[in-house]
């Protein structure tokens, strides 16, 4: 029998700019996931060029857009995503986050650090930010993997 595999673009705190490079780092996912700081509906119309986006709300975002929801639930290849941006938890970090939400694989931004941890066997991902360059940090996006329900991601840098 065929095991299905899926790749999942994440995506955080764009703050109004999608970087060309987006577009090739994301290249050949089926769905972006968006942690929040999005910037504008332009910023997702341009992120739909490359797979459908699902995005939350981030701390900058404008309350009551019709484009974004608070979190995002959804399996994916028998595994379970959470994203949110985080900062519903003040600072976000793996542990807060935990305690939170008891999906497979959690998502946030709001800190532009890309972390990737296990956690109880759990996997906590901040793709980094990929917008305007901010903290002396790098630019950066996620691609989630999932097959044979296991997921792994790895961080892309983005010029």
């Amino acid at each position: 029998m065929p095991t299905s595999s899926h790749l999942i673009g994440l995506i955080s705190d764009t703050h109004g700019l999608v970087r060309p490079a987006v577009h090739d780092a994301l290249k050949g996912v089926e769905l972006i996931l968006h942690a929040g700081d999005v910037g504008g509906p332009e910023i997702l119309d341009e992120l739909r060029l490359i797979a459908p986006v699902q995005a939350v709300f981030g701390n900058t975002d404008p309350p009551g857009v019709p484009y974004l929801t608070p979190s995002i639930d959804i399996e994916i290849g028998g595994v379970r995503v959470h994203v949110s941006h985080g900062h519903e938890v003040g600072s976000p970090t793996p542990d807060k986050l935990a305690a939170r939400y008891d999906s497979d694989v959690v998502v946030y931004g709001h800190t532009h650090r890309q972390l990737v941890t296990i956690l109880e066997g759990r996997l906590f991902v901040n793709p980094g930010a990929a917008g305007p360059r901010r903290f002396k940090l790098s630019a950066s996006v996620g691609i989630l993997s999932i097959a044979e329900g296991r997921s792994e991601v790895r961080i892309v840098g983005i010029a």
